[in-house]
């Protein structure tokens, strides 16, 4: 764990402030919960605090309380540049590095002149002012949680906020199955339950909001999935002609990955998805027990991120990544064989 002047920045606090909290590109639940979760838990301090998100983040999400207050840096360029210009501090939640929030809103963060401070979870964090970094942890509400706690304050928690940090816990973790879920995470969900958050009904917002488009996208997916016994290893590839053919929108292959992951005898899972508009393929990693796919995402495709959960991307094909996928997998296959054992 990394907590680098948090007394300074508690006694900085102290103060009412302006302060901005800004989430990662292609938010996810995680970073929409931590980011309004905090948002709620600095208005009580008395601060002014408002939320940019680099773009869109998906449909199931926009229910979350306060996420009508959310700026998006790619529609609504003006205000989010304005608030900055006037805040005193900046929170970057869920991300470990400034280019996590794309090539925009990089540009402007590096011109930033006051305050940075960060709460995330993801490995190899870029060094800021004020920090509480922790891969040990496994979701950025969790931290925000346990930050609120450092401050003295969990008696602010009330349902709203205590409803932000479950839904990023719970989606952080797969619903609290991820190795990464600690006796601590469960102690700290029934603490937000007993603050107000319905877990049910969080549950079913999330996860019970298919479309029929979405729906058979995921038919289409599966339909694609391959499995690749001799390495324990399933991957599954989705392409702008298919994303387009069922109506694709943000947010609509989240975990799609899991299902290749959840296949018997399967310890590394991927899933390759085609972004004509931006000229990339973009791959989301899973595995199981000790095979790390940050450093498999870090090492070959442009990514990272957790040690059972990590992102990349290439600008190669369809066909040559996932040709370039199938040729590392022999490097490892003696990793993949002793990674998981049941």
């Amino acid at each position: 764990m990394i907590l680098k002047n948090f007394e300074a920045l508690k006694a900085y606090l102290e103060t009412p402030r302006n302060i901005v909290i800004i989430g990662h590109k292609n938010p996810d639940g995680d970073a929409v919960g931590s980011t309004l979760g905090l948002k709620h838990y600095l208005d009580f301090k008395g601060h002014k605090a408002q939320v940019l998100m680099p773009n869109e983040f998906p449909d199931f999400l926009h229910w979350i309380p306060g996420v009508e207050s959310v700026y998006r840096f790619d529609r609504q360029n003006n205000q989010s540049v304005k608030a900055l210009k006037k805040s005193d501090i900046v929170f970057l939640l869920d991300f470990n590095a400034l280019h996590r929030v794309g090539d925009d809103m990089q540009n402007t963060l590096e011109k930033y002149e006051n305050h940075f401070a960060l709460i995330d979870h993801h490995q190899q964090p870029d060094d800021f002012e004020y920090m509480y970094s922790d891969t040990e942890i496994c979701s950025t509400c969790q931290m925000v949680y346990t930050f609120i706690e450092m401050m003295g304050d969990l008696n602010l928690i009330e349902r709203n906020i205590a409803t932000c940090l479950y839904t990023g816990i719970m989606t952080d973790t797969g619903s609290f199955r991820f190795r990464s879920t600690t006796s601590t995470t469960h102690r700290i969900i029934a603490d937000l339950i007993d603050r107000g958050a319905e877990n049910d009904k969080i549950h079913s917002k999330v996860y019970d909001a298919n479309s029929f488009s979405r729906l058979q996208l995921l038919g289409q997916a599966l339909s694609n999935l391959q499995v690749l016994p001799e390495y324990k290893t399933a991957f599954i590839t989705l392409s702008q002609e298919e994303k387009n053919k069922y109506n694709y929108e943000k947010g609509d292959t989240e975990g799609v990955v899991n299902y290749a992951l959840s296949l018997k005898n399967i310890v590394f899972a991927a899933i390759f998805i085609e972004d004509l508009e931006q000229g990339i393929i973009k791959i989301s990693f899973r595995s199981k027990g000790s095979f790390s796919v940050n450093k498999f995402a870090r090492s070959y495709f442009n990514g990272g991120g957790h040690d059972n959960a990590a992102g990349g991307r290439s600008t190669y094909t369809m066909e040559e990544t996932v040709d370039e996928f199938r040729s590392l997998l022999p490097n490892y296959k003696e990793d993949l064989l002793v990674s998981y054992e049941e």
